[in-house]
């Protein structure tokens, strides 16, 4: 992430991220004694192409290794490198985006930080955040927990329905800039079983932890999500492309 690049890289940025289907969140305590970087490669050799390093239960410093461990194989896929809060690490590893919470730093000065190119990702929580300024300012929107999740025992529940909400309260910001509009993320114990049902409800692609990362087949698990989700993206009234 560097502060001469140009907000044309972030578009590029966020075109990728809207069109990737699914969306890996690394955690290495939920990943069955394997390293965080073989679930990655794993995932991203059955063609998933944005990951998320989050690493709530370990060290600073593992976490920047895994980053950086995850950089070296995000390029080599070309996929798209996001850290979860910890802009330091973001930097570090030269990431592609950071996603940050309600209570971390607000946008505006995250993004004096990272840089324009820089992906800065929020999550939402409950319908009244999109009318925050921060919301404005997202590049993408994590909406969720949509289902019930153990991989975030603090995580409010939120069911399909804010999915729908963030979808229209979206499309009444950026209607005159439809490019523009940051793809919605659905996340919180999604599995290929119930992806389908997130992307019917407005989201561009789902988000996942345990799905991925506690299958006993990683690669396995990732292709069959994505296939889930392809298979929604089809079913699509025509007009809506996601």
């Amino acid at each position: 992430m560097r502060a001469l690049a140009t907000s044309a890289e972030r578009l590029r940025r966020r075109e990728l991220l809207r069109q990737a289907g699914v969306y890996l969140v690394t955690e290495e305590s939920l990943s069955a004694g394997r390293r965080s970087e073989q679930i990655v490669e794993a995932a991203l050799e059955s063609g998933v192409r944005v990951i998320q390093v989050r690493e709530k239960n370990g060290s600073a410093g593992r976490a920047l290794e895994i980053a950086l461990a995850v950089r070296r194989l995000t390029r080599r896929y070309d996929a798209l490198l996001i850290v979860n809060d910890r802009i330091d690490i973001a930097l570090a590893a030269e990431a592609d985006g950071i996603h940050l919470g309600q209570d971390d730093l607000p946008l505006a000065t995250a993004r004096r930080l990272v840089g324009e190119s820089a992906l800065i990702g929020l999550s939402i929580t409950e319908a009244a955040q999109m009318d925050g300024s921060d919301a404005v300012l997202a590049d993408c929107l994590g909406v969720g927990a949509v289902f019930p999740t153990g991989s975030k025992t603090d995580a409010t529940l939120t069911g399909l329905a804010l999915l729908a909400d963030v979808r229209a309260a979206e499309a009444a910001d950026h209607a005159a800039s439809a490019a523009w509009r940051p793809p919605i993320v659905a996340i919180g114990g999604i599995d290929a079983t119930n992806a389908g049902a997130a992307i019917r409800a407005g989201a561009d692609l789902v988000a996942v932890i345990s799905a991925i990362a506690a299958a006993p087949d990683p690669g396995r698990a990732a292709a069959e999500l994505l296939a889930a989700v392809r298979v929604a993206r089809a079913a699509l009234p025509a007009g809506i492309a996601r």
